[in-house]
């Protein structure tokens, strides 16, 4: 029952990132908000490392920097994956296959055995996640192989992630964490640095690289992806580049605490629970869509909660 309670906590604070992440994109780069939350995560489990202890292990920083690299994986692939679209697709399909993998892997290979309850429980997740995840509105066509294998990818990477954290000692603490997110913030920081040099070589200044393409510091931004369809209207919340430096720095301690609570309810629950509810990430970024940006939120999405919370109730006894 605490598994399942963080985990649910943990899907929405994750969706919590993602909005945050996604206001911040209106005004910056994709990757610079990635990086710039990448650091600023690292910056706050490096903090907390200390309060949670942990024994440092080769084994732990080694899955740690897996991690950290399937963690970058799945956001370069799932930014690419929603720019390419139609989201209301893609966007649960990548949730969905987060939710599989981790689950088929604690069930085949991990060997979790859940009560009947808990089996169905799985399964009303799983249909949860579609209907949470569908964003009404958008014109249905039919996507691309292109973004079809991207969207399965991010998951997969997702679901990779979780099932690298599973791998980690209970006597760990933050540790793999912490080196999961210096992994992140080098990667994607020697990426914003490749750009920067990049722009500085064709006489551009290095800062051209920071907001959004084609989109001068300052300006208002108009027709841009975001990570999630909730931030498509919010040019007026995000007025100013310091604004959403400030955005992408929250994304980055929001995700870094979603991962601790992840990581703390695999090591008290089975991996195919927690992957399951932690799908449902896109929950979170809809509840504060339509608390911060007054978004309605449609009535399928309103069901997908309700059995998004009857999961939780199933697993929580199973």
């Amino acid at each position: 029952m605490i598994s399942a309670a963080i985990a649910l906590v943990g899907a929405v604070v994750y969706g919590s990132a993602d909005f945050l992440g996604g206001l911040a994109a209106r005004r910056l780069r994709s990757i610079v908000v990635t990086a710039v939350a990448a650091l600023s995560g690292l910056v706050a489990l490096l903090v907390a490392q200390p309060l949670f202890g942990g024994v440092w292990s080769a084994p732990d920083v080694a899955w740690g920097v897996l991690g950290g690299i399937f963690s970058v994986a799945a956001i370069a692939l799932l930014y690419a994956c929603l720019a390419i679209g139609p989201m209301s697709i893609l966007s649960p399909l990548t949730a969905v296959v987060s939710a599989i993998a981790p689950m088929l892997w604690g069930l085949l290979v991990n060997g979790d055995a859940l009560a009947p309850i808990g089996y169905a429980g799985l399964g009303v997740a799983l249909v949860a996640v579609v209907l949470v995840g569908f964003i009404p509105g958008e014109r249905i066509v039919r996507p691309s192989a292109r973004g079809l294998a991207m969207a399965v990818g991010a998951g997969l990477a997702i679901g990779a992630f979780l099932i690298v954290l599973d791998q980690t000692s209970d006597d760990s603490g933050l540790v793999p964490l912490v080196t999961s997110r210096a992994t992140s913030a080098v990667v994607t920081g020697a990426i914003v640095g490749v750009l920067a040099l990049a722009a500085l070589r064709r006489g551009e200044r290095a800062r051209s690289v920071l907001p959004v393409a084609g989109l001068p510091l300052g300006a208002t931004p108009s027709g841009h992806a975001d990570l999630e369809h909730a931030a498509a209207g919010v040019g007026r919340i995000v007025a100013s580049t310091r604004q959403a430096w400030w955005l992408a720095i929250a994304c980055g301690i929001a995700d870094a605490a979603a991962n601790a609570l992840a990581l703390f309810a695999l090591r008290t629950g089975d991996l195919a629970v927690v992957s399951a509810l932690t799908a449902l990430y896109p929950a979170g970024t809809i509840l504060l869509a339509a608390i911060v940006l007054r978004e309605r939120v449609a009535a399928v999405q309103w069901i997908g909660l309700g059995l998004a919370l009857t999961a939780g109730g199933m697993l929580a006894v199973a």
